[in-house]
């Protein structure tokens, strides 16, 4: 008996090894039209993807850092899991300003959907998510359809918006550039908030600790999540990981992210 338990742990390990030995990842392959020396530096994306996939659900996820840094990185919680990952960068502030930013997001997410079955995924299967700025990314180019309709196409196509402790009033960076202040309230139509609608893609909020997330940002999203709901949205859910600050929140939050596409495709 003992020597059969070894041998089947030695066989499960196999398995798992030779399943993860299937997956690859390609980095910095260009996305964008855009010409100038910032924007081929930075326009690039990463994708990892399973070598002998076909039709698997795609995750688009935009890395943080308030518009102003940061770079794209797969996240380990979501390699290796049946699902192709792409991970894009984008233009940051001061050299662009956050239209800019916006536009880059739906540039790379319209990339992805016209070539993601090269990589096995699906393109009716595209969830996108990001954390912090990336949430805020995230919200903005899946309810304000102008962006993604500059290069064809329709944001509710996509399978789900799941930004992690995003902004939902008007980005504090685009306030700063505007002289207004990380505490003031402020909502314009850069702003997630301004863009309530009940006819877009599920959309699944999360946020850390309401005590340690930075300057309400759960309280907003919250407010958000209600807007949504008053407007008739029959999809919006949102989760507040108690313990955790802005920055802890978004491992923790990966196991909701896979949940969630979980239970939206077993809907479709």
């Amino acid at each position: 008996m003992k020597y059969l338990l070894i041998n089947l742990f030695y066989l499960l390990s196999f398995i798992t090894l030779n399943a993860q030995s299937q997956y690859s990842t390609q980095f910095d392959i260009p996305y964008s039209s855009k010409a100038d020396d910032y924007s081929k530096e930075r326009l690039k994306l990463d994708i990892h993807y399973h070598t002998e996939g076909k039709d698997m659900p795609v995750i688009v996820w935009f890395h943080g850092g308030g518009l102003t840094g940061g770079n794209k990185f797969i996240p380990g919680e979501l390699m290796d899991h049946g699902y192709v990952v792409v991970a894009p960068n984008y233009r940051l502030i001061p050299n662009v300003d956050v239209e800019q930013c916006i536009d880059d997001a739906a540039e790379a997410v319209a990339w992805t959907i016209n070539n993601i079955e090269k990589y096995g995924g699906d393109p009716k299967k595209i969830f996108v998510s990001g954390h912090s700025a990336g949430g805020y990314l995230t919200s903005m180019i899946g309810l304000d359809k102008q962006w993604l309709e500059k290069y064809g196409v329709d944001a509710d196509s996509l399978a789900a918006l799941v930004p992690f402790s995003g902004q939902v009033i008007t980005h504090f960076s685009d306030r700063k550039s505007k002289g207004i202040g990380e505490l003031t309230p402020y909502v314009d139509n850069h702003a997630p908030l301004f863009h309530v609608r009940k006819d877009c893609p599920p959309y699944i909020i999360i946020t850390g600790d309401a005590e340690q997330e930075l300057f309400g940002r759960y309280e907003e999203n919250l407010y958000m999540w209600r807007m949504m709901k008053l407007a008739g949205h029959p999809d919006v859910k949102i989760y507040k990981l108690d313990g955790y600050n802005h920055g802890d929140m978004a491992s923790p939050a990966h196991h909701i992210l896979k949940q969630e596409i979980s239970r939206i495709l077993s809907d479709k």
